[in-house]
């Protein structure tokens, strides 16, 4: 596995294929939980590598958007048993929406507490989907937890250049702050340009993002930025801002950009205003750099577009081989 790619692709995994991951999956979930625990199991799904790379041992051989997805259903399959103190909740499409309620039944079967869980699963979906503009909107949205222990694994679409990006979120105990979040992002591009507000560089920008909507100044600076955008400077300028749910923010007087993010309205482009506004309004710079750490992510053969991490490689394939050794597999299953 030189490279990960993941193309949008439809369809779903044979059925054949699918009852044959799923035992191997309980095996190998079965030896990492019992070597070392369930808050290393949730640190190596946290991993984009260990991740991609648990789809392939499974039998899942190609590279595609469909690996996040049925990796993530295979997983969701095995662990919500009583065998398991771990739980999955959410899924693509329709079952991302029912993520929510999801959690609060599983989070009662292990003693988790929900409510802590759904707020974090909140936020961490708006981060992707409006804090980090970076072109692909989510999809598929699943949640990891254990009674103490969370992580969440979604993933975004591009339908312009027909390509997926995989997003990893570090382990949390509590809901955390934005500011860099992210274990790893799986994607085969660099964007040119985004608006990541989630960035330690951006520190600046999400705080003014929160004076502007409390003193009430924003429509103000709006009207301002359109009137920058009309003597030729080279902008998008967000029109679908939601007036009233700024409105509520402001009677709220938000303490944080996490509150601004939760709040319901509050999408990309009313993120998009507030970053760009911060920028050429008010200097205050905010970060327009790609945060995708694992494009190609081990590197090709050739070096291009850089060499091969083989410590990382390594580390992966000797995890993997320790583990498949600990599988109570016939031979043939284990091959």
């Amino acid at each position: 596995m030189s490279e990960i790619y993941l193309p949008l692709h439809d369809g779903k995994a044979p059925y054949w294929l699918l009852n044959r991951m799923k035992k191997l999956a309980g095996q190998i979930v079965k030896a990492i939980l019992i070597e070392y625990g369930e808050l290393e199991f949730l640190k190596r799904i946290s991993n984009p590598i260990f991740f991609q790379s648990f789809s392939n041992v499974l039998g899942f051989d190609w590279n595609s958007s469909g690996a996040t997805t049925v990796l993530t259903g295979v997983l969701k399959s095995v662990l919500n048993t009583p065998e398991f103190e771990i739980r999955v909740a959410g899924g693509k499409g329709e079952n991302a929406l029912k993520t929510p309620e999801e959690v609060i039944g599983l989070a009662e079967e292990i003693g988790a507490n929900a409510e802590k869980i759904v707020e974090f699963s909140r936020l961490s979906a708006k981060v992707d989907n409006c804090a980090l503009i970076d072109g692909y909107s989510l999809y598929h949205h699943a949640v990891f937890f254990t009674r103490r222990h969370f992580t969440v694994v979604q993933q975004g679409m591009n339908v312009e250049v027909k390509m997926a990006r995989r997003y990893h979120w570090n382990v949390f105990e509590q809901v955390p702050e934005v500011e860099e979040v992210h274990r790893g992002i799986i994607s085969q591009r660099i964007e040119k340009e985004v608006v990541n507000m989630v960035s330690r560089k951006s520190k600046d920008s999400r705080k003014l993002a929160v004076d502007l909507i409390n003193d009430g100044s924003f429509r103000r600076d709006y009207e301002k930025l359109i009137s920058i955008s009309k003597r030729g400077k080279a902008f998008y300028v967000p029109r679908k801002i939601n007036w009233k749910a700024l409105e509520k923010a402001y009677n709220l007087q938000i303490s944080s950009f996490e509150d601004l993010l939760l709040m319901r309205g509050i999408g990309k482009e009313t993120i998009r205003a507030l970053a760009l506004i911060s920028d050429l309004i008010y200097n205050v710079e905010y970060d327009k750099q790609d945060p995708a750490k694992y494009c190609f992510a081990l590197g090709g053969k050739d070096g291009v577009p850089f060499p091969v991490r083989k410590d990382v490689y390594d580390e992966v394939i000797d995890f993997m081989g320790e583990v498949l050794k600990q599988t109570q597999l016939r031979d043939f299953d284990r091959i």
